[in-house]
């Protein structure tokens, strides 16, 4: 009887020996094995889409494999980032997502995911900052003189936005909050028409892109007033934070690259050392700033659901003083 207990027992130890090697083996498969799918959540020939195939390119370089850019547009970012939840958590599917990963979940009454419990955050890769620009034709020259004539003259003054919900929707509506004034907001379909309006004084202002509106800037198409990041931007030291008029005030647009979730810790990890020397590249810098974008120096993934979180209840706080909560 001790011996039939005895032979039992060694075979479990035997079957548990095999199934640990086994595990170790599949552990320890080279990665990658086969192509990897980034998913750009926007429309080919975008910023995004620019910074995709700059880091697909270099990334199949250094793992080395073959990284496949797939433009899954649509719903601001929603189809594309819902493609990414619901994909296995192999390492074979990724995400270069936008700052509305954030809001999201804010602007659906059934959010199609959960921007903090859904993904593995890889890499913050880039952040951008925007310029408050004003028509020539308002006699301000600065945040203070804005915000007194928006004061004296309630609900006159009006904002361009390429979108609702878009980034420069929310960014106006964190400053009305934080300056405490009233402007009234006008949608486009893009932000080409939003700015020959402005141009042209049917609108009063809006939050552009800081790149592609300098030379507007330079030409006195459009008055700066202040950037939307803490520091001075580079190509135009003579703009002043806005921060300076309001304290606090911080807006930037960010890009992370994402993965679905419970992707193994270890290809998470190898991916975010990889496109942090990827974003320390000098051609890469430059490819970046060519678009209005600057290296963003990434917190380990451990960090990242944290600072998802914190711009999750920042924003979802503001699309629900903008009214445009639960719209879909």
């Amino acid at each position: 009887m001790r011996f039939r207990q005895l032979v039992v027992t060694l075979g479990h130890l035997l079957l548990l020996i095999l199934c640990a090697q086994a595990q170790g083996q599949a552990h320890a498969e080279p990665y990658p094995t086969r192509p990897i799918r980034l998913i750009s959540p926007f429309v080919a020939g975008g910023a995004n889409d620019v910074l995709a195939r700059a880091l697909a390119t270099r990334l199949a370089d250094r793992l080395p494999g073959t990284v496949v850019v797939e433009n899954r547009p649509g719903a601001g970012a929603v189809i594309g980032l819902t493609v990414l939840a619901r994909a296995a958590p192999d390492g074979y599917t990724l995400a270069l997502s936008g700052s509305t990963l954030a809001v999201s979940g804010a602007l659906y009454k059934q959010p199609p995911f959960d921007a903090v419990k859904d993904f593995s955050p890889i890499a913050l890769v880039t952040q951008y900052p925007f310029v408050l620009v004003v028509s020539p034709s308002l006699k301000v020259g600065s945040v203070a003189e804005l915000i007194q004539l928006a004061k004296e003259q309630p609900g006159k003054l009006t904002y361009a936005s390429p979108g609702v919900a878009s980034s420069q929707h929310l960014y106006t509506e964190l400053f009305k909050g934080m300056a405490g004034i009233d402007i009234g907001h006008i949608p486009y379909g893009g932000t080409a028409p939003a700015v020959v309006d402005i141009v042209a004084g049917r609108v009063s202002l809006m939050f552009a892109a800081a790149a592609p509106s300098l030379s507007l800037i330079r030409e006195g198409k459009l008055k700066a007033l202040g950037v939307t990041s803490l520091e001075r931007l580079k190509d135009a030291p003579e703009i002043p934070p806005i921060a300076d008029a309001i304290p606090g005030f911080n807006a930037l647009n960010w890009t992370i690259v994402l993965a679905p979730a419970d992707t193994p810790k270890d290809i998470v990890a190898r991916l975010h050392r990889e496109l942090k020397a990827i974003m320390a590249m000098p051609d890469v810098l430059e490819q970046i700033g060519r678009i209005g974008m600057l290296p963003y120096d990434s917190p380990p993934p451990a960090e990242l659901g944290a600072f998802i979180g914190a711009e999750v209840a920042r924003w979802s706080r503001i699309v629900q003083q903008a009214g445009i909560a639960g719209a879909h």
